[in-house]
């Protein structure tokens, strides 16, 4: 694969409950293990040979980021900042809260991930439980099984360019399910509920509504669908002793 860049979404505010708890700047620098969350994700990327744009709180890292972008206040508006300094045309996106992303998962997704505008990782509900028994995820119930969405995308930045007016109707629709559901089409949603849709059926809907090929990669590794993003995940690994 040629060369890629990472971005890692470290956005946040400090009235966040976690980031409330703790005193620190957003949920990503939180404290886990002596270090704030956002540096388990910067270590494995750097492992691998990733060099790294970070958007968030002006706090000091470990390892150092090529480049620091500010909080723009949401996701989107953050991705698209860090983008536009992006060295590669194709990026990694990684959210700033994994506690155990791995720099194995990340050579993974480098290596396995297929040619498309967007590869969204997924990890299977086995891969979870074997690793992380007791947390909670949300799982999506497909007909090869049941995944949780992974925190680790590739993306070419010519996609986000042409799909950024569709990922502001779902992000400004988020809780109204009726609007998504017809974005998304009645006849895939009713298979999705059903558990009878396909991986294939769900790529080929993403990339009607993108107009780009889109493609979701399974990864063996349960650190890509774990970040703390409650209260209850943080309860989880202390009592676990994760």
């Amino acid at each position: 694969m040629a060369a890629v860049e990472a971005i890692v979404l470290a956005g946040g505010r400090p009235d966040d409950p976690l980031a409330r708890r703790f005193a620190v700047p957003g949920k990503c620098f939180v404290p886990f293990r002596g270090r704030p969350l956002v540096e388990h994700v910067l270590e494995p990327l750097a492992a691998s040979g990733l060099t790294a744009v970070v958007v968030g709180p002006d706090q000091p890292l470990r390892p150092a980021p090529r480049l620091r972008l500010p909080d723009r206040g949401g996701m989107l508006e953050n991705l698209e900042a860090a983008l536009e300094v992006a060295r590669s045309d194709k990026v990694l996106v990684a959210t700033g809260d994994m506690p155990f992303l791995s720099a194995e998962a990340i050579r993974y997704v480098l290596g396995q991930a297929p040619k498309a505008g967007l590869v969204y990782c997924v990890v299977r509900k086995e891969e979870i439980e074997r690793s992380f028994p007791g947390m909670r995820r949300t799982y999506a119930r497909l007909r090869e099984g049941s995944f949780t969405g992974g925190n680790v995308i590739l993306l070419d930045k010519a996609l986000f360019t042409s799909a950024l007016g569709l990922a502001r109707k779902v992000v400004a629709q988020r809780k109204n399910p009726l609007a998504l559901a017809q974005m998304i089409g009645w006849g895939v949603l009713v298979k999705l509920l059903l558990g009878r849709l396909t991986i294939p059926e769900l790529e080929a809907r993403v990339s009607r509504m993108l107009g780009v090929p889109a493609r979701a990669l399974v990864v063996p590794f349960a650190g890509v669908g774990v970040d703390i993003d409650k209260e209850e995940d943080l309860v989880w690994l202390e009592r676990s002793g994760a």
